[in-house]
């Protein structure tokens, strides 16, 4: 948002919050409204509704594990946990916990001089890397690297498949950069004030082109023909493309991608001075706000958690008394196990109840450490939710990790783990969103998780999709159970959640196809969907039979 357009809107929002909130109010279908009904909402305002003097002494705290966050967001501000065992910025580790002046969390991917970068490896870049060398001969495959040797033969084709795209799609990128200005400057004869559409220019392009060759045998002769200008600029319309800022910006974006994430040679882990191939702290900083364009979002995840319900504005999360502990450990690229693993002690020791996990990946260099960190949480009665995943697959056959299960042993390794797919408002065959991975064993329930009007950074607002939304819906469900009914285990709320949500009946569309209908049962454990207000109840009386 540019500083005029800023300037507007902080001027404006004092007048246009509370009208804002009015007609926004009936949007927040996942918590469900008296006025208008939703089946596959939550019910969460239904029991607020009901327990409005039903308060509460405890506070529960909620580890979100993902991207820098929006400290200072007007909804998030007064919900984000403060460490009252350390002082702040006096460079002392207070508590003596092994990080120096934690106040609110810590960015496990952050420099040692307290900066940050943006760009890590894929997951399949980092296996190519270290196992390329080791992995030259199939014929010297042992038995018990058989599963290792196909997860890095699986990798590897990933890298060379993504590799050769993105070299393909930069190439395209930066002839676009080279002829984006003449293009444009060639089509103001038509369009002086360059105001045209899509379907403009593919009428123009229609009239003018001398040929049928596609973008990339035009691309590879040069031509620079009324048709082909016309046709490279219809292009980058298509992909959103419609200025050469907006060209250079996505060709910097692609080299970014095929020159870091993809490049077997670049180790982000150089800057910030880390070995990965040792569990141990002594690494990263306190920084969890000073990256602009790495804060959106835990920002979102965490205010469907926990925003601020008495404000009057922006949206509303399950509890006030919910505090959100942001661990950062997102970049752009696959998170390290490593990172993941430390992030998990930390929370844990750090008073966590639950840990939100909405991010995900296709391989896993170091699940053991993973592993261990999850039965650590177990151990200390803490619950573990995560995102099933936005790819449309089933991840009982398609590995998807953090994950509770062991693909090579074909088991379960903890209790105290949730897997969640993404759930739509409508309730014919299309219910479940269309890119939420599924799994008959692996995806424990589904939540809401489609439309959510969320929080951005910089106190704006949107509605955003992906099951990393539907997640934040199961923690917060977990969380507000412990404010209430503490004396739960953390695999009585596991049960709770999945045995009081709503049985789904009906053959829905699986996702990854047009139109191929299968029972809903099919495509998680429980067969069911999320419903919190269920959950509290059942809570309520499970607790109270352990009081007896």
């Amino acid at each position: 948002m540019n500083k005029i357009l800023l300037i507007i809107f902080l001027i404006s929002i004092s007048c246009s919050t509370n009208k804002e909130i009015t007609e926004h109010k009936n949007t927040f279908w996942h918590q469900n409204d008296k006025k208008i009904k939703f089946s596959n909402s939550n019910l969460l305002n239904k029991w607020h509704s009901e327990n409005k003097f039903n308060k509460t002494k405890n506070t529960i705290i909620v580890a979100v594990l993902d991207t820098q966050i929006d400290l200072n967001h007007e909804d998030l501000k007064n919900q984000i946990w403060i460490n009252k065992n350390e002082i702040p910025n006096n460079g002392i580790d207070d508590d003596i916990n092994g990080y120096i002046d934690d106040l609110n969390g810590w960015n496990f991917v952050g420099k040692p001089n307290g900066g940050y970068y943006v760009y890590g490896n894929f997951e399949y870049t980092k296996i190519v890397r270290k196992y390329d060398s080791i992995f030259n001969d199939s014929k010297d495959i042992q038995n018990d690297s058989e599963f290792l040797y196909n997860e890095f033969k699986r990798a590897k084709q990933k890298h060379q498949i993504y590799s050769g795209f993105y070299s393909n799609w930069l190439k395209s990128m930066e002839f676009s950069v080279n002829v984006g200005q003449i293009a444009r400057d060639t089509l103001k004869y038509f369009f002086p004030k360059e105001d045209y559409t899509i379907e403009q220019l593919d009428s123009l392009y229609k009239i003018y082109k001398i040929n049928d060759k596609t973008y990339k045998q035009k691309r590879d002769s040069n031509d620079r023909d009324l048709g082909a200008l016309i046709h490279y600029v219809k292009s980058d319309y298509s992909t959103g493309d419609k200025t050469v800022r907006d060209l250079v910006k996505s060709r910097d974006d692609k080299d970014s991608i095929l020159n870091r994430n993809l490049n077997i040679s670049f180790n982000p882990r150089d800057f910030i001075k880390d070995d990965t191939k040792i569990l141990k702290k002594g690494y990263g900083n306190n920084k969890l706000n000073n990256a602009p364009n790495l804060r959106k979002h835990s920002t979102t995840v965490s205010s469907i958690i926990a925003s601020n319900r008495k404000n009057n504005i922006g949206t509303n999360g399950f509890h006030d008394k919910i505090k959100i502990m942001p661990l950062s450990i997102s970049t752009s690229g696959d998170e390290y196990d490593k990172d993941i693993a430390m992030a998990i002690y930390y929370a844990v020791d750090n008073g966590a109840k639950v840990i939100n996990m909405s991010f995900g990946k296709e391989f896993s260099l170091n699940q053991q450490w993973v592993t261990e960190a999850f039965k650590y949480a177990e151990k200390h009665n803490v619950l573990l939710i995560h995102g099933s995943g936005n790819n449309s697959f089933n991840i009982d056959t398609n590995p998807y990790y953090p994950s509770d299960y062991d693909y090579e042993k074909k088991k379960d390794l903890v209790a105290n783990f949730i897997n969640v797919g993404s759930i739509s408002k409508r309730t014919d065959s299309t219910m479940v969103s269309s890119f939420s991975d599924y799994g008959k064993n692996n995806v424990d329930i589904f939540a809401p998780g489609e439309d959510i009007y969320v929080a951005i950074p910089d106190n704006q607002y949107k509605y955003d999709s992906g099951t990393s939304l539907a997640a934040p819906m199961v923690s917060g469900t977990a969380a507000l159970i412990w404010l209430y009914y503490p004396n739960l285990t953390v695999q009585e709320v596991k049960q709770i959640i999945l045995e009081s949500g709503v049985t789904i009946n009906k053959q829905v569309i699986k996702p990854g196809t047009e139109n191929e209908l299968v029972p809903f049962s099919e495509l998680c454990k429980s067969g069911k969907i999320l419903n919190t207000y269920n959950a509290i109840k059942m809570a309520e009386e499970r607790s109270k039979k352990k009081n007896k």
